[in-house]
Protein backbone atom coordinates (compact mmCIF):
# COMPACT_ATOMS: atom_id res chain seq x y z
CA UNK A 1 0.00 0.00 0.00
CA UNK A 2 1.24 3.13 -1.30
CA UNK A 3 2.57 5.89 1.62
CA UNK A 4 0.35 8.50 0.47
CA UNK A 5 -3.23 6.27 1.52
CA UNK A 6 -4.53 7.70 4.65
CA UNK A 7 -5.85 4.24 5.99
CA UNK A 8 -8.53 5.67 8.32
CA UNK A 9 -10.10 7.17 5.90
CA UNK A 10 -13.18 6.24 4.16
CA UNK A 11 -13.09 5.70 -0.11
CA UNK A 12 -16.11 8.92 -0.63
CA UNK A 13 -18.03 8.91 -4.04
CA UNK A 14 -19.38 11.74 -5.67
CA UNK A 15 -22.51 10.69 -7.09
CA UNK A 16 -24.32 13.11 -9.31
CA UNK A 17 -27.52 12.42 -11.28
CA UNK A 18 -29.26 13.66 -14.20
CA UNK A 19 -31.56 16.53 -12.90
CA UNK A 20 -34.55 14.35 -13.73
CA UNK A 21 -36.87 12.11 -11.45
CA UNK A 22 -36.52 8.87 -12.66
CA UNK A 23 -32.24 9.19 -12.78
CA UNK A 24 -32.25 10.60 -9.36
CA UNK A 25 -34.60 7.59 -8.07
CA UNK A 26 -32.13 5.34 -9.72
CA UNK A 27 -28.48 7.00 -8.67
CA UNK A 28 -29.86 7.26 -4.91
CA UNK A 29 -30.51 3.53 -4.67
CA UNK A 30 -26.56 3.38 -6.54
CA UNK A 31 -25.39 5.31 -3.94
CA UNK A 32 -27.17 3.58 -1.27
CA UNK A 33 -25.63 0.55 -2.32
CA UNK A 34 -22.09 2.25 -2.62
CA UNK A 35 -22.68 3.67 1.30
CA UNK A 36 -23.17 -0.05 2.05
CA UNK A 37 -20.23 -1.06 0.82
CA UNK A 38 -18.37 1.30 3.03
CA UNK A 39 -18.46 4.57 1.14
CA UNK A 40 -18.92 8.12 2.43
CA UNK A 41 -21.30 9.43 -0.04
CA UNK A 42 -22.15 12.72 -1.62
CA UNK A 43 -25.16 13.33 -3.38
CA UNK A 44 -25.53 16.01 -5.63
CA UNK A 45 -28.52 17.64 -6.95
CA UNK A 46 -29.61 20.87 -9.01
CA UNK A 47 -30.88 23.18 -6.45
CA UNK A 48 -34.15 23.35 -8.16
CA UNK A 49 -34.67 19.37 -7.18
CA UNK A 50 -33.29 19.31 -3.87
CA UNK A 51 -36.00 22.14 -3.03
CA UNK A 52 -38.25 19.96 -4.91
CA UNK A 53 -36.82 16.88 -2.79
CA UNK A 54 -37.02 18.51 0.70
CA UNK A 55 -40.77 19.65 0.14
CA UNK A 56 -41.79 15.92 -1.03
CA UNK A 57 -40.13 14.07 2.02
CA UNK A 58 -39.59 16.59 4.86
CA UNK A 59 -37.64 19.67 5.41
CA UNK A 60 -35.64 17.07 8.12
CA UNK A 61 -35.79 14.84 5.98
CA UNK A 62 -31.44 14.64 4.53
CA UNK A 63 -30.32 15.70 8.11
CA UNK A 64 -29.79 12.51 10.06
CA UNK A 65 -27.26 10.65 7.94
CA UNK A 66 -23.73 11.58 8.86
CA UNK A 67 -21.88 10.07 5.86
CA UNK A 68 -24.53 10.43 3.11
CA UNK A 69 -24.61 13.82 2.60
CA UNK A 70 -26.42 16.16 -0.29
CA UNK A 71 -24.91 19.36 -1.59
CA UNK A 72 -26.54 21.09 -4.61
CA UNK A 73 -25.40 23.49 -7.50
CA UNK A 74 -27.74 25.65 -9.86
CA UNK A 75 -28.36 24.46 -12.86
CA UNK A 76 -28.05 27.42 -14.92
CA UNK A 77 -31.73 28.30 -16.24
CA UNK A 78 -33.67 31.45 -14.96
CA UNK A 79 -35.52 30.98 -11.14
CA UNK A 80 -38.44 28.02 -11.59
CA UNK A 81 -41.95 29.17 -9.46
CA UNK A 82 -41.43 28.05 -6.42
CA UNK A 83 -43.89 25.42 -6.59
CA UNK A 84 -43.53 24.29 -10.16
CA UNK A 85 -42.92 20.74 -10.48
CA UNK A 86 -41.31 20.29 -14.17
CA UNK A 87 -38.68 22.11 -16.08
CA UNK A 88 -37.92 22.62 -20.01
CA UNK A 89 -36.23 19.60 -20.65
CA UNK A 90 -34.12 20.82 -24.10
CA UNK A 91 -33.28 23.77 -21.94
CA UNK A 92 -32.17 21.88 -19.20
CA UNK A 93 -29.76 19.63 -21.40
CA UNK A 94 -28.46 22.71 -23.11
CA UNK A 95 -27.26 24.14 -19.85
CA UNK A 96 -25.70 20.88 -18.13
CA UNK A 97 -23.56 21.07 -21.72
CA UNK A 98 -22.57 24.71 -21.06
CA UNK A 99 -23.14 25.64 -17.48
CA UNK A 100 -22.74 22.15 -15.09
CA UNK A 101 -18.93 21.85 -15.12
CA UNK A 102 -17.72 24.72 -13.33
CA UNK A 103 -20.04 24.60 -10.44
CA UNK A 104 -19.37 20.61 -10.19
CA UNK A 105 -15.73 21.03 -10.24
CA UNK A 106 -15.69 24.21 -7.38
CA UNK A 107 -17.55 21.47 -5.03
CA UNK A 108 -15.08 18.98 -6.02
CA UNK A 109 -12.73 21.31 -4.47
CA UNK A 110 -14.42 22.64 -1.80
CA UNK A 111 -15.30 18.66 -0.63
CA UNK A 112 -11.64 18.64 -0.89
CA UNK A 113 -10.20 21.56 1.02
CA UNK A 114 -13.12 20.98 3.79
CA UNK A 115 -11.49 17.56 3.87
CA UNK A 116 -8.38 18.54 4.24
CA UNK A 117 -9.00 21.74 7.13
CA UNK A 118 -11.73 19.25 9.37
CA UNK A 119 -11.87 15.72 8.68
CA UNK A 120 -15.35 15.90 10.03
CA UNK A 121 -16.99 16.75 7.32
CA UNK A 122 -16.35 13.97 5.58
CA UNK A 123 -12.83 12.70 3.60
CA UNK A 124 -11.21 13.32 0.54
CA UNK A 125 -13.40 12.73 -2.70
CA UNK A 126 -11.95 9.51 -3.93
CA UNK A 127 -14.47 8.83 -7.08
CA UNK A 128 -17.05 10.16 -9.19
CA UNK A 129 -20.24 8.30 -10.38
CA UNK A 130 -22.00 9.91 -12.51
CA UNK A 131 -24.99 9.75 -14.74
CA UNK A 132 -23.93 8.88 -18.12
CA UNK A 133 -25.31 11.43 -20.37
CA UNK A 134 -22.78 14.22 -18.10
CA UNK A 135 -19.40 14.23 -20.02
CA UNK A 136 -18.39 17.39 -18.10
CA UNK A 137 -18.11 15.56 -14.77
CA UNK A 138 -15.46 12.93 -16.62
CA UNK A 139 -13.92 16.18 -17.54
CA UNK A 140 -14.04 17.00 -14.32
CA UNK A 141 -12.52 13.67 -12.98
CA UNK A 142 -9.69 13.77 -15.27
CA UNK A 143 -8.74 17.51 -13.89
CA UNK A 144 -8.57 15.92 -10.63
CA UNK A 145 -6.90 12.72 -11.55
CA UNK A 146 -10.73 10.59 -10.17
CA UNK A 147 -11.77 7.31 -11.34
CA UNK A 148 -14.99 8.10 -12.55
CA UNK A 149 -18.10 5.44 -13.42
CA UNK A 150 -20.68 6.45 -15.61
CA UNK A 151 -24.05 5.16 -14.65
CA UNK A 152 -26.90 4.91 -17.73
CA UNK A 153 -30.07 4.43 -15.87
CA UNK A 154 -31.19 2.36 -18.82
CA UNK A 155 -31.44 -1.37 -20.11
CA UNK A 156 -27.54 -2.50 -21.63
CA UNK A 157 -30.01 -2.63 -24.31
CA UNK A 158 -31.26 1.06 -24.44
CA UNK A 159 -27.56 2.48 -23.83
CA UNK A 160 -26.40 0.13 -26.82
CA UNK A 161 -29.13 2.01 -28.95
CA UNK A 162 -27.69 5.78 -27.80
CA UNK A 163 -24.13 4.45 -28.33
CA UNK A 164 -25.13 3.63 -32.30
CA UNK A 165 -25.44 7.32 -32.32
CA UNK A 166 -22.17 8.42 -33.95
CA UNK A 167 -22.97 5.37 -36.18
CA UNK A 168 -26.37 6.68 -37.14
CA UNK A 169 -24.58 10.08 -37.83
CA UNK A 170 -21.72 8.34 -40.17
CA UNK A 171 -24.19 6.16 -42.07
CA UNK A 172 -26.54 9.32 -43.40
CA UNK A 173 -29.59 7.73 -41.53
CA UNK A 174 -29.19 11.08 -38.62
CA UNK A 175 -30.68 13.01 -38.21
CA UNK A 176 -33.42 12.70 -40.90
CA UNK A 177 -33.44 14.88 -44.26
CA UNK A 178 -36.53 16.07 -44.34
CA UNK A 179 -40.14 16.36 -43.06
CA UNK A 180 -40.84 13.28 -45.02
CA UNK A 181 -38.79 10.64 -43.59
CA UNK A 182 -41.67 10.61 -40.71
CA UNK A 183 -44.25 9.46 -43.06
CA UNK A 184 -42.49 7.41 -46.04
CA UNK A 185 -41.50 4.50 -44.03
CA UNK A 186 -37.55 5.14 -43.58
CA UNK A 187 -38.22 4.65 -39.46
CA UNK A 188 -39.76 1.14 -40.25
CA UNK A 189 -36.11 0.20 -41.99
CA UNK A 190 -34.45 -2.92 -40.20
CA UNK A 191 -31.05 -2.62 -39.65
CA UNK A 192 -29.29 -5.10 -38.27
CA UNK A 193 -25.65 -4.26 -37.55
CA UNK A 194 -26.28 -3.44 -34.24
CA UNK A 195 -24.04 -5.48 -31.99
CA UNK A 196 -25.33 -8.02 -29.16
CA UNK A 197 -28.91 -6.56 -30.73
CA UNK A 198 -31.29 -8.91 -33.07
CA UNK A 199 -32.85 -6.55 -36.44
CA UNK A 200 -34.21 -3.88 -35.01
CA UNK A 201 -36.75 -0.91 -36.94
CA UNK A 202 -35.13 2.23 -36.73
CA UNK A 203 -37.99 3.73 -35.27
CA UNK A 204 -37.49 1.50 -31.88
CA UNK A 205 -33.74 3.16 -31.15
CA UNK A 206 -33.71 5.72 -28.96
CA UNK A 207 -35.98 8.56 -30.67
CA UNK A 208 -33.42 11.90 -30.15
CA UNK A 209 -32.17 11.30 -33.37
CA UNK A 210 -35.74 11.38 -35.30
CA UNK A 211 -35.14 15.18 -35.79
CA UNK A 212 -34.53 16.76 -38.98
CA UNK A 213 -32.42 19.79 -37.63
CA UNK A 214 -28.85 18.69 -36.87
CA UNK A 215 -28.37 21.50 -34.00
CA UNK A 216 -30.91 19.76 -32.32
CA UNK A 217 -30.08 19.69 -28.28
CA UNK A 218 -31.39 16.75 -27.38
CA UNK A 219 -29.93 15.29 -30.24
CA UNK A 220 -26.82 16.27 -29.67
CA UNK A 221 -26.71 15.38 -25.70
CA UNK A 222 -27.40 11.63 -27.04
CA UNK A 223 -24.47 12.13 -29.44
CA UNK A 224 -22.05 13.67 -26.67
CA UNK A 225 -22.73 11.24 -24.40
CA UNK A 226 -22.43 8.28 -27.06
CA UNK A 227 -19.10 9.58 -28.22
CA UNK A 228 -17.86 11.12 -24.50
CA UNK A 229 -18.78 7.29 -22.51
CA UNK A 230 -15.31 6.04 -23.72
CA UNK A 231 -13.16 8.37 -21.55
CA UNK A 232 -15.12 7.10 -18.55
CA UNK A 233 -13.22 4.50 -16.24
CA UNK A 234 -16.34 2.00 -16.32
CA UNK A 235 -19.78 1.81 -17.09
CA UNK A 236 -22.79 0.92 -15.24
CA UNK A 237 -25.90 -0.69 -16.28
CA UNK A 238 -29.38 -0.88 -14.77
CA UNK A 239 -29.86 -4.51 -15.48
CA UNK A 240 -28.91 -7.99 -14.96
CA UNK A 241 -26.60 -10.32 -16.70
CA UNK A 242 -29.54 -13.14 -17.61
CA UNK A 243 -32.03 -10.79 -18.85
CA UNK A 244 -29.35 -9.19 -21.75
CA UNK A 245 -26.49 -11.66 -21.99
CA UNK A 246 -25.83 -11.10 -25.78
CA UNK A 247 -25.88 -6.98 -25.67
CA UNK A 248 -23.83 -7.12 -22.61
CA UNK A 249 -21.67 -9.24 -24.25
CA UNK A 250 -21.15 -6.79 -27.01
CA UNK A 251 -20.44 -4.00 -24.81
CA UNK A 252 -17.82 -5.80 -22.68
CA UNK A 253 -16.14 -5.76 -25.95
CA UNK A 254 -16.61 -2.00 -26.89
CA UNK A 255 -15.64 -1.03 -23.31
CA UNK A 256 -12.99 -1.70 -21.09
CA UNK A 257 -15.45 -2.03 -17.58
CA UNK A 258 -19.37 -2.65 -18.04
CA UNK A 259 -20.98 -3.77 -14.73
CA UNK A 260 -24.99 -4.80 -15.18
CA UNK A 261 -25.87 -4.11 -11.27
CA UNK A 262 -29.48 -4.81 -10.62
CA UNK A 263 -32.62 -4.67 -10.23
CA UNK A 264 -30.92 -2.23 -7.77
CA UNK A 265 -34.38 -2.54 -5.43
CA UNK A 266 -33.98 -6.08 -5.00
CA UNK A 267 -29.89 -5.61 -4.18
CA UNK A 268 -31.44 -2.66 -1.60
CA UNK A 269 -33.89 -5.25 -0.37
CA UNK A 270 -30.79 -7.32 0.69
CA UNK A 271 -29.07 -5.15 3.23
CA UNK A 272 -29.86 -5.67 6.93
CA UNK A 273 -31.16 -3.16 9.14
CA UNK A 274 -30.12 -0.47 6.07
CA UNK A 275 -29.67 2.97 8.00
CA UNK A 276 -30.90 4.27 4.83
CA UNK A 277 -33.84 2.84 4.51
CA UNK A 278 -35.89 5.47 5.66
CA UNK A 279 -34.41 7.99 2.78
CA UNK A 280 -36.88 8.61 0.23
CA UNK A 281 -36.73 8.94 -3.74
CA UNK A 282 -39.65 11.50 -5.03
CA UNK A 283 -39.68 14.88 -5.81
CA UNK A 284 -43.41 14.64 -5.88
CA UNK A 285 -45.59 13.63 -2.61
CA UNK A 286 -46.69 10.15 -2.75
CA UNK A 287 -50.26 9.26 -1.53
CA UNK A 288 -50.33 5.91 -0.13
CA UNK A 289 -54.33 5.78 0.36
CA UNK A 290 -54.17 3.59 -2.83
CA UNK A 291 -52.55 0.89 -0.62
CA UNK A 292 -55.59 0.05 1.33
CA UNK A 293 -57.82 0.39 -1.58
CA UNK A 294 -55.69 -2.25 -3.38
CA UNK A 295 -56.04 -4.20 -0.19
CA UNK A 296 -59.89 -4.55 -1.04
CA UNK A 297 -59.48 -5.76 -4.41
CA UNK A 298 -58.87 -9.76 -5.36
CA UNK A 299 -55.69 -10.83 -6.30
CA UNK A 300 -53.97 -10.27 -9.91
CA UNK A 301 -57.53 -8.19 -10.68
CA UNK A 302 -56.55 -4.52 -10.67
CA UNK A 303 -54.46 -2.80 -14.10
CA UNK A 304 -52.01 -0.21 -12.59
CA UNK A 305 -51.68 2.73 -14.72
CA UNK A 306 -48.65 5.24 -14.79
CA UNK A 307 -47.55 7.07 -17.85
CA UNK A 308 -44.31 8.34 -15.79
CA UNK A 309 -42.99 11.46 -14.54
CA UNK A 310 -42.39 13.59 -17.33
CA UNK A 311 -44.96 12.24 -20.15
CA UNK A 312 -47.52 14.86 -21.31
CA UNK A 313 -50.66 13.14 -23.10
CA UNK A 314 -53.84 15.32 -24.78
CA UNK A 315 -56.98 15.51 -22.89
CA UNK A 316 -58.67 12.99 -25.80
CA UNK A 317 -55.68 10.89 -25.27
CA UNK A 318 -56.84 10.51 -22.22
CA UNK A 319 -60.70 10.68 -22.55
CA UNK A 320 -59.83 7.50 -24.94
CA UNK A 321 -57.66 5.76 -22.50
CA UNK A 322 -60.43 6.26 -19.45
CA UNK A 323 -63.37 5.15 -21.05
CA UNK A 324 -61.38 2.23 -22.96
CA UNK A 325 -60.93 1.40 -19.14
CA UNK A 326 -64.29 2.29 -17.83
CA UNK A 327 -65.52 0.23 -20.89
CA UNK A 328 -63.85 -3.19 -19.51
CA UNK A 329 -65.49 -3.32 -16.46
CA UNK A 330 -62.23 -4.82 -14.83
CA UNK A 331 -60.47 -2.25 -11.10
CA UNK A 332 -58.14 0.09 -12.01
CA UNK A 333 -55.72 2.55 -10.10
CA UNK A 334 -54.56 5.52 -12.62
CA UNK A 335 -51.96 7.94 -11.61
CA UNK A 336 -53.10 10.83 -13.11
CA UNK A 337 -50.20 13.81 -12.38
CA UNK A 338 -51.52 17.69 -12.42
CA UNK A 339 -49.48 18.02 -15.94
CA UNK A 340 -49.80 14.82 -17.60
CA UNK A 341 -52.27 16.70 -20.15
CA UNK A 342 -50.72 19.22 -21.79
CA UNK A 343 -51.65 22.98 -20.93
CA UNK A 344 -55.05 22.38 -18.91
CA UNK A 345 -56.13 19.91 -16.56
CA UNK A 346 -57.56 16.13 -16.40
CA UNK A 347 -61.54 16.56 -15.82
CA UNK A 348 -63.51 13.99 -16.75
CA UNK A 349 -67.15 13.63 -17.38
CA UNK A 350 -69.65 13.06 -14.99
CA UNK A 351 -70.72 9.74 -16.51
CA UNK A 352 -67.12 8.09 -16.68
CA UNK A 353 -67.17 9.47 -13.01
CA UNK A 354 -70.45 7.49 -12.05
CA UNK A 355 -69.80 4.35 -13.86
CA UNK A 356 -66.35 4.46 -12.25
CA UNK A 357 -66.97 4.95 -9.27
CA UNK A 358 -67.02 1.41 -7.39
CA UNK A 359 -63.55 -0.25 -9.13
CA UNK A 360 -61.44 3.23 -10.20
CA UNK A 361 -59.17 5.15 -8.53
CA UNK A 362 -57.29 8.19 -9.41
CA UNK A 363 -54.27 9.32 -7.75
CA UNK A 364 -51.51 12.57 -8.32
CA UNK A 365 -48.46 10.31 -7.56
CA UNK A 366 -48.05 6.80 -5.48
CA UNK A 367 -45.33 4.64 -4.04
CA UNK A 368 -44.76 2.53 -7.48
CA UNK A 369 -42.69 -0.32 -6.41
CA UNK A 370 -45.22 -0.73 -3.41
CA UNK A 371 -48.24 -0.87 -5.68
CA UNK A 372 -46.24 -3.52 -8.23
CA UNK A 373 -45.67 -5.85 -5.83
CA UNK A 374 -49.07 -5.77 -3.94
CA UNK A 375 -50.78 -8.87 -4.81
CA UNK A 376 -53.83 -7.46 -6.42
CA UNK A 377 -52.47 -5.79 -9.11
CA UNK A 378 -52.36 -7.86 -12.27
CA UNK A 379 -50.86 -5.53 -14.95
CA UNK A 380 -49.29 -2.43 -15.78
CA UNK A 381 -50.04 0.31 -18.74
CA UNK A 382 -46.86 1.71 -18.82
CA UNK A 383 -44.86 4.42 -20.72
CA UNK A 384 -41.86 2.14 -20.67
CA UNK A 385 -39.67 4.00 -19.12
CA UNK A 386 -36.86 1.43 -17.63
CA UNK A 387 -37.25 2.74 -14.15
CA UNK A 388 -41.00 1.79 -14.43
CA UNK A 389 -40.38 -1.96 -16.62
CA UNK A 390 -37.35 -3.19 -14.52
CA UNK A 391 -39.63 -2.24 -11.53
CA UNK A 392 -42.56 -4.68 -13.11
CA UNK A 393 -40.58 -6.97 -14.39
CA UNK A 394 -39.22 -7.55 -10.39
CA UNK A 395 -42.24 -7.63 -9.12
CA UNK A 396 -43.65 -10.61 -12.41
CA UNK A 397 -46.13 -7.87 -13.53
CA UNK A 398 -46.93 -7.92 -17.09
CA UNK A 399 -47.03 -4.79 -19.14
CA UNK A 400 -49.47 -2.42 -21.59
CA UNK A 401 -46.28 -0.30 -23.26
CA UNK A 402 -47.35 2.89 -24.56
CA UNK A 403 -43.55 4.40 -25.50
CA UNK A 404 -43.85 7.91 -25.83
CA UNK A 405 -39.92 9.34 -25.82
CA UNK A 406 -36.17 8.33 -25.09
CA UNK A 407 -35.29 5.16 -25.35
CA UNK A 408 -38.75 3.81 -24.61
CA UNK A 409 -39.30 2.74 -27.85
CA UNK A 410 -36.26 0.15 -27.64
CA UNK A 411 -37.56 -0.59 -23.83
CA UNK A 412 -41.09 -1.65 -25.38
CA UNK A 413 -39.63 -4.08 -28.15
CA UNK A 414 -37.22 -5.78 -25.62
CA UNK A 415 -40.61 -6.40 -23.08
CA UNK A 416 -42.71 -7.42 -26.17
CA UNK A 417 -40.52 -9.02 -28.66
CA UNK A 418 -37.66 -10.34 -26.57
CA UNK A 419 -38.62 -11.02 -22.99
CA UNK A 420 -42.65 -11.97 -23.95
CA UNK A 421 -43.45 -9.77 -21.07
CA UNK A 422 -45.53 -6.97 -22.72
CA UNK A 423 -47.88 -6.00 -25.75
CA UNK A 424 -47.74 -2.39 -27.17
CA UNK A 425 -50.66 0.03 -26.93
CA UNK A 426 -50.28 3.41 -29.07
CA UNK A 427 -50.93 6.30 -27.80
CA UNK A 428 -53.51 7.23 -30.19
CA UNK A 429 -55.50 4.20 -29.33
CA UNK A 430 -59.46 4.21 -29.06
CA UNK A 431 -61.57 3.22 -26.40
CA UNK A 432 -62.60 0.24 -28.28
CA UNK A 433 -58.97 -0.74 -28.16
CA UNK A 434 -58.19 0.19 -25.07
CA UNK A 435 -60.73 -2.26 -23.24
CA UNK A 436 -59.83 -4.84 -25.67
CA UNK A 437 -56.20 -5.10 -25.06
CA UNK A 438 -56.81 -4.04 -21.28
CA UNK A 439 -59.15 -7.49 -21.10
CA UNK A 440 -56.49 -9.16 -22.60
CA UNK A 441 -53.79 -8.80 -20.19
CA UNK A 442 -55.94 -9.15 -17.25
CA UNK A 443 -58.24 -12.58 -18.41
CA UNK A 444 -56.71 -13.29 -21.94
CA UNK A 445 -54.50 -16.49 -22.75
CA UNK A 446 -51.95 -14.11 -24.13
CA UNK A 447 -52.43 -12.30 -20.75
CA UNK A 448 -51.56 -15.63 -19.17
CA UNK A 449 -48.81 -16.45 -20.90
CA UNK A 450 -47.39 -12.88 -20.39
CA UNK A 451 -47.46 -13.21 -16.53
CA UNK A 452 -45.98 -16.68 -16.72
CA UNK A 453 -43.02 -15.24 -18.44
CA UNK A 454 -42.68 -12.26 -16.06
CA UNK A 455 -42.85 -14.45 -12.96
CA UNK A 456 -39.90 -16.42 -14.97
CA UNK A 457 -38.16 -13.14 -15.01
CA UNK A 458 -39.09 -12.15 -11.54
CA UNK A 459 -37.20 -15.17 -10.23
CA UNK A 460 -33.79 -14.46 -12.56
CA UNK A 461 -33.67 -11.04 -11.28
CA UNK A 462 -34.10 -12.27 -7.47
CA UNK A 463 -30.99 -14.78 -8.38
CA UNK A 464 -29.18 -12.32 -9.80
CA UNK A 465 -29.50 -10.13 -6.74
CA UNK A 466 -29.29 -12.90 -3.94
CA UNK A 467 -25.62 -13.31 -2.15
CA UNK A 468 -23.88 -14.82 -4.41
CA UNK A 469 -25.43 -13.73 -7.98
CA UNK A 470 -24.44 -11.85 -10.61
CA UNK A 471 -25.15 -8.59 -9.54
CA UNK A 472 -23.76 -8.56 -5.93
CA UNK A 473 -20.16 -9.73 -8.14
CA UNK A 474 -20.42 -7.25 -10.43
CA UNK A 475 -20.80 -4.07 -8.01
CA UNK A 476 -17.70 -5.77 -6.04
CA UNK A 477 -16.07 -5.61 -8.78
CA UNK A 478 -17.18 -1.88 -9.84
CA UNK A 479 -15.58 -0.80 -6.26
CA UNK A 480 -12.70 -2.92 -6.64
CA UNK A 481 -11.66 -2.72 -10.09
CA UNK A 482 -13.02 1.15 -10.83
CA UNK A 483 -13.72 3.17 -7.96
CA UNK A 484 -11.25 1.63 -5.04
CA UNK A 485 -8.27 2.27 -7.47
CA UNK A 486 -6.13 5.57 -7.91
CA UNK A 487 -6.24 7.65 -10.97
Amino acid sequence: MSSNIVVCNKPHAVCIPLPLQSHIKAMLKLAKLLHYRGFHVTFVNTEFNHRRFLKSLGPNSVDDFPDFRFQTIPDGLPDSEADATTQNIPSLCDSMRKNFLAPFRNLLLKLNEAASSNNSVGPPVTSIVSDGFMPFAITAAEELGLPIAVFFTSAAVGFMGCKQYPTLVEKGLAPLKDESYFTNGFLDKVIDWIPGVKAIRLRDLPASFQTTNPNDIKFNFTLEAAVGVHKASAVVVHTFDALEPDVLDALSSMLPHVYAVGPLQLLLNQIPEDPLEPMGYSLRKEETECLEWLNAKAPNSVVYVNFGSLAVVTAQHLIEFGWGLANSKLPFFWVIRPDLVAGESAIFPHEFVAETMERGLITSWCPQEQVLNHPSVGGFLTHSGWNSTIESLSAGVPMLCCPLFGEQRTNCFYTCSEWGIGMEISKDAKRDDVEKIVKEMLVGEKGKKMKNKAMELKKLAEKATDPHGSSWTNLDNLVNQVLLRKG
